[in-house]
């Protein structure tokens, strides 16, 4: 953090008029200017708020590269006219969404983060499952997605595929046999099995959107295979599925996919109607006692009159 006129500060160059420039260092030890950084004017709202959105904004455009570095804090705080710890604060909002990344030591500082397509599909698949969750995406728009990418891997696959990766889909299926197998452990294998479909397109644009609508269905698959799916079915579609891959049939694969995304979806709906009705039988059995209790606690204090007593007779 070097006092002004330091050959930090310097290399720095934090005047908002001049322009970027690249300098000879490798880009893991090079300071930017922060004008890249964006000079939008602050509101009323969090200002840590605010700051992480500029900063991520000139991530998202391409203006910070990955392995760059960051002035430090007190710069940062400089540019922006706020304190260290506001400028701490964006930083970690920054942080927990795998943008930037903190090393210590003389090389150290805060650099742009090069996330996985792991990571960031992980990301995606909370936010899918969390719209699936709270009834903002209907299931059969999810199915209907997942039918078209999935058909599409199936296709690239059949071209595409590795011995290596039919191995795994094979192992998956000989898990997903075991008739002792719990229900949680055999939702997971599914899911194995149909990433490894995704994997084997070689399509990382496909793989990413394949692993977001395949997890989303989670919580919803624990939900209904207690009540409706027939394992040995499953298997079937996938020794199907695994059989037309192994011969190269691109065809053959695509209408196993098909087929077994619109089996799916008819144990989904069968499993969702039940659990609706369900849940829609004791929300009224609950409000029959919660929303009307002075009628309940008449029925059970107050004796019949005569004349009601006439009229229950009647």
């Amino acid at each position: 953090m070097g006092s002004p006129g330091s050959p930090c500060n310097e290399s720095l160059n934090l005047t908002p008029q001049k322009s970027l420039r690249q300098k000879s260092n490798p880009p893991k030890s090079k300071p930017l200017q922060s004008k890249s950084l964006g000079s939008k004017p602050l509101v009323a709202e969090s200002l840590a708020q605010q700051i992480a959105d500029q900063i991520r904004e000139v991530i998202m455009d391409g203006t910070l590269k990955a392995d760059e570095r960051l002035p430090t804090e007190d710069d940062l705080a400089k540019h922006f006219g706020v304190s260290r710890p506001t400028v701490r604060e964006a930083l970690k909002r920054l942080s927990a969404q795998n943008l930037i990344r903190s090393r210590r030591g003389p090389a150290g500082g805060t650099f742009v983060n090069r996330p996985t397509c792991e990571e960031l599909s992980s990301d995606v698949t909370r936010a899918a499952a969390l719209l699936v969750g709270m009834g903002e995406v209907d299931i059969a728009e999810v199915m209907e997605a997942r039918r078209e990418f999935e058909v599409v891997c199936a296709r690239l696959a059949a071209e595409r595929r590795l011995l290596s990766e039919l191995d795994v889909m094979a192992a998956e299926i000989e898990i997903q046999k075991d008739s002792m197998l719990p229900d949680a452990e055999f939702c997971a294998s599914d899911v194995r099995f149909h990433r490894a479909l995704a994997d084997a397109s070689h399509n990382p644009a496909i793989r990413f959107a394949m692993f977001s609508v395949i997890e989303a269905l989670q919580s919803i698959d624990k939900l209904e295979k207690l009540r409706s799916r027939e394992r040995e079915e499953i298997v079937k579609q996938h020794e199907r599925i695994l059989k037309a891959l192994s011969a190269r049939d691109a065809d053959g694969a695509a209408a196993a996919v098909t087929d077994q995304i619109e089996y799916l979806l008819e144990r989904f709906n069968v499993a969702l109607g039940w659990t609706y009705v369900q849940r829609l039988v004791e929300r009224e059995q609950a409000q029959d006692v919660s929303d009307r209790p002075e009628i309940t606690s008449t029925l059970a204090t107050t004796p019949l009159r005569d004349s009601d007593a006439a009229g229950s007779a009647d």
